[in-house]
């Protein structure tokens, strides 16, 4: 049944409210995938240049990744006004903010007053990729949590590929209005979301980790499909309730220092994921799709043609993400798609490199392939990966600082890649190619497999139950023999002759523990 009477007013149940849920949330990452497209195309028009004395390269670098200083700043605050102020009001607080920049861009009266707007944006754009995917993760069920995350990454592929197209048919606009009117759009889309956000359901685990637990459990009910006796809702309730509990009784601490101290590995992990994202060179392309095209020889409004038919392609290649997450597991996604991104910049390079007739052409199918691949891997799944591996306690803090990561590489390639493209030109493309390689083998190494796992059951991927229990039965031993020397680690267990786990064990070090990949079993397809 869609829908329930709570007093005189119905309401969305059971996957009706969860798949609204996910298409309003979808609304932030949209925002900000418009804010990262829209650049790309305005800053190659006429008027554009003609209004800010034709900006050199340094110019437009920090008009355009300028942004990311702000949403750096309040992607490290997000975790702690996610966890005092909850997931919806830190949502709508972003909505707000993002709204206020784009009012601000849109009316600028010159260099400064741009930069000062981009910077607002940033505000916003750092609260809402912050809160969006703990918001997405904490309302979704285990078996379908990845697909709802890469639905909700197609829609900041939806907003990348909008601005793109409105930057190409205003293109045609002869006044200042060609870049003033999709600045202008960033404010309507900031207000609807604000406006929805003031409608949508608290997340269940925040509102019972502040101990209100009455509404926590309504959520939950709804969310399973409204009947207040359902198994599964109550089994969910008291799972994270007995959670909630136990990390209490553990005094367990919830500053920054006590995190980084329990789960030093999962932050890297997570924090790894967002700059792999960017150093793969997504932004080459992202905020400068135009210029590379220019560069390869499509000039003008022929370029930003360029722009909109890879974004349309790039949005598409989303869309089977959505299946193989839950079915394929979250490395394989994020292996391959690394493998087919390095061959892919490596021919741009080579193109460019050789400049022959078939440049212009080649170079289009290049970035058209590196992006489909990177939509389809590494676009969604480090969005999706951080809220997964880290604790209801330390959640918000955790993926504040992975979002931090993003957006501070997300400055360094925004910035220096204008300046790079002048200075290296070609050898740009295989130098992110290069750093594709180091992804690949960094993911098939350390990291464990997180689908169809719940997120209260993650401490059995990363192994942390095991040892725990351990190590207290070694305490319990040592303590009933005293004079017993304490056996190192290899001699609780056979000699592992695995070659691919001593070429591990140096990174493992570096990351604090063994992987685990082997310890969980996830559900299997269609188990709920």
């Amino acid at each position: 049944m869609a829908t329930l009477l709570s007093g005189s007013r119905p309401r969305l149940v059971g996957r009706p409210l969860l798949y609204s849920i996910s298409a309003f949330a979808s609304l932030g990452v949209f925002l900000f995938g418009y804010d990262q497209g829209v650049m790309s195309g305005i800053i190659t028009g006429p008027h554009f240049r003609k209004y800010f004395n034709s900006p050199g390269s340094l110019e437009v670098g920090t008009m355009v990744a300028v942004l990311e200083i702000g949403a750096f700043i309040t992607s490290i605050a997000a975790g702690q006004i996610g966890d005092i102020f909850g997931r919806r009001g830190t949502l709508f607080a972003g909505a707000v903010i993002f709204g206020i920049g784009g009012a601000v861009q849109t009316f600028t009266t010159g260099f400064s007053t741009m930069v000062v707007g981009r910077v607002i944006s940033g505000l916003g754009v750092g609260l809402l990729s912050t809160i969006v995917p703990i918001y997405q993760s904490e309302i979704s069920p285990p078996n379908h949590r990845g697909a709802l995350a890469c639905m909700e990454f197609t829609g900041n592929i939806f907003g990348y590929a909008s601005s793109v197209w409105l930057d190409y048919f205003c293109s045609f606009i002869d006044s200042d209005l060609s870049w003033r009117v999709p600045l202008f759009i960033q404010c309507v889309i900031g207000a609807i979301l604000a406006a929805g956000s003031l409608v949508l359901p608290e997340s269940p685990r925040w509102l019972i980790d502040v101990d209100r637990d009455e509404e926590g459990m309504r959520v939950i009910v709804d969310l399973h499909g409204g009947d207040p006796e359902d198994l599964v809702a109550k089994a969910e309730f008291h799972e994270i309730k007995e959670r909630v509990i136990s990390e209490r009784e553990s005094g367990e601490g919830r500053t920054y220092g006590a995190m980084w101290r329990r789960y030093q590995r999962r932050i890297l992990l997570a924090m790894s994921s967002q700059a792999f994202a960017q150093l793969n060179g997504i932004n080459v392309i992202s905020y400068y799709a135009p210029r590379v095209f220019e560069a390869a020889g499509w000039l003008g409004r022929d370029a930003i043609l360029m722009a909109g038919i890879n974004a349309i392609i790039y949005l598409l290649s989303t869309l089977p993400t959505w299946y193989l997450v839950d079915h394929w597991g979250r490395r394989s996604i994020l292996m391959s798609g690394a493998i087919i991104m390095a061959i892919a910049l490596g021919a741009t390079g080579w193109f460019m490199y050789i400049d022959i007739p078939a440049t212009p052409n080649a170079v289009v199918a290049c970035v058209i392939i590196y992006n489909a691949f990177f939509g389809y891997s590494w676009g969604p799944i480090p969005w999706l990966y951080p809220p997964e591996i880290l604790p209801l306690s330390v959640r918000a803090k955790g993926v504040s600082l992975s979002t931090a990561t993003n957006w501070a590489f997300n400055f360094l390639v925004g910035e220096i890649t204008p300046y790079l493209q002048e200075v290296i030109g070609w050898k740009l493309y295989p130098m992110h190619g290069f750093f594709c390689v180091c992804s690949f083998i960094l993911v098939y190494f350390l990291y464990p497999e997180t689908k169809g796992v719940p997120l209260e059951e993650m401490d059995r991927v990363f192994g942390e139950d095991e040892r725990e229990e351990a190590l207290e039965n070694e305490s319990e031993v040592t303590s009933l023999i005293p004079n017993t020397p304490r056996r190192g680690r290899q001699s609780l267990s056979p000699q592992r002759k695995d070659t691919t786990h001593q070429s591990r064990a140096w990174l493992n070090r570096v990351f604090g523990g063994v992987n685990s990949r082997a310890l969980y079993e996830p559900i299997a397809g269609g188990e709920e």
